[in-house]
């Protein structure tokens, strides 16, 4: 009776087949990385919206005028490869620098040997590896070379370039995003390193998902771990996700608390809390509490929400921000984290208000034009006679003896017309504002009439 063997099954008979051939030149042939590097624009996966048919690298390399431009983009996507396969392409020779490791005097002999270079009818494509390293100066260097074409200037970055690069830089450079690699891109990577390999990846669906997800689009690292599994899986063996968390370390997220990731978080922590979206608030919060962030910065920034986008909508709001600070003083990680969770889905769930907001930096805009203005004298304290002869506090009158408990004077200065600068919305707490408003404006009117 013939039984058909299940896909793993086959899988494994074809890993065992090819594996004797294979794994001692596994380990002393070259890294996979290495024997994996795309030779064509058209082997680069994950960035068709550069390299297809219509992207702009492709349409400069058919023109056969190259210019500077910058890569900006996560690790592992192909920015190196990618700088290596135009120089060939193009005939340039290919000079890398790293700006890491490289100073003034390295810049110095690059551009002394491509001028030499270009005298003899060669011009050269330097790539410059996290470019936004060198200072500002460095970069500066770099521009008198740039425009008379001594050097096609690749750079790479991680980095905004918005923000790290010099204006003068940037204008003279495009600059081409590069995308993290999503399952597709890793698919492909994993049929690639096993044509290389020779044989299947010796892992069950959920331990290929798995594999996937600790990239974390990251190609090369991806290809560092797919090389793990080839050489320590044991003839016959497929790997399950449990077995591959015993043989492969988890990886740290990509984050750095100065770089743009981290403003990038904490942007996506408060826009989802602004919109009302508890659980993308929870999920960025997530993010940045499992790489590590600063849990006071969270805290600060959330006592902010709850000042700038609750406001008055719920007065509870800076009641709850304040007792989630206290509880994780006290707690500590991770027992506190709770504590700051639940405020983050209270101010998600919480009526949002910019009322104060608004009031407050329309009342500090009046103050800085009108600064020199006086109180009018009836709500000045008069402690010496001659303050009492000038008129201070004269005609004052307190509030709560009044019959409704609101006298209606004028607050402002006597050569100032009043403003109204906080104008609450019918929303949460703020409905009870509004309606008192109402109440006491209409009492003004009242007796302004009489008066």
């Amino acid at each position: 009776m013939h039984v058909s063997k299940s896909p793993l099954e086959i899988r494994g008979d074809f890993c065992y087949k090819n594996r004797m051939d294979t794994l001692f030149s596994l380990k002393t042939d070259k890294p996979l990385a290495d024997r994996m590097r795309p030779t064509r624009l058209e082997d680069v996966v994950g960035q068709a919206h550069l390299l297809d048919d219509k992207g702009p690298l492709t349409r400069m390399i058919r023109s056969g005028r190259l210019s500077s431009f910058i890569l900006w983009g996560p690790p592992g996507v192909g920015k190196t490869t990618i700088a290596r396969i135009l120089a060939d392409q193009t005939q340039l020779h290919f000079e890398a620098l790293s700006a890491v490791f490289s100073g003034v005097s390295e810049l110095r002999k690059v551009f002394a040997e491509a001028q030499s270079r270009r005298k003899m009818g060669r011009g050269t494509l330097l790539f410059v590896d996290e470019i936004h390293r060198f200072n500002r100066s460095q970069q500066d260097g770099f521009l008198p070379y740039v425009e008379d074409g001594t050097v096609i200037l690749v750079g790479a970055t991680t980095e905004n370039p918005s923000f790290e690069l010099n204006g003068a830089l940037l204008s003279r450079c495009k600059v081409f995003v590069l995308n993290r690699l999503d399952s597709d891109a890793l698919d492909r990577l994993v049929t690639r390193a096993e044509e290389t390999v020779g044989h299947a990846l010796p892992l069950d669906d959920v331990g290929r998902a798995y594999l996937k997800n600790l990239a974390d689009g990251d190609g090369r690292y991806f290809i560092n771990l797919l090389e793990a599994v080839f050489s320590y899986a044991e003839p016959h063996e497929i790997l399950d996700k449990a077995a591959l968390e015993n043989l492969l370390q988890k990886r740290l997220p990509n984050y750095d608390k100065d770089r743009e990731e981290h403003y990038n978080l904490i942007s996506a922590v408060h826009k989802s809390v602004r919109g009302s979206d508890p659980d993308a608030a929870l999920y960025w919060f997530a993010r940045m509490v499992a790489a590590g962030e600063d849990m006071k910065y969270l805290l600060r920034r959330l006592t902010r929400i709850a000042s700038e986008d609750v406001g008055l909508a719920d007065p509870g709001a800076l009641v709850q921000a304040q007792a989630a600070w206290q509880a994780f003083e006290r707690l500590g990680h991770p027992e506190g984290d709770l504590a700051v969770a639940g405020l983050v889905v209270y101010l998600a769930t919480a009526p949002k208000s910019v009322g104060i907001y608004k009031a407050w930096n329309k009342a500090l805009e009046t103050a800085r034009q009108t600064d020199s203005l006086m109180p009018p004298k009836h709500i000045l304290n008069a402690p010496t006679r001659l303050m009492k002869d000038l008129g201070y506090h004269a005609g004052y009158v307190y509030d709560p003896d009044t019959k409704d408990g609101f006298s209606g004077q004028n607050y402002f200065p006597d050569e100032m017309k009043r403003i109204t600068f906080y104008d609450p919305p019918e929303r949460g707490f703020e409905r009870e504002i509004k309606r008192r408003l109402a109440y006491w404006n209409d009492l003004r009117r009242k007796k302004q009439k009489k008066e």
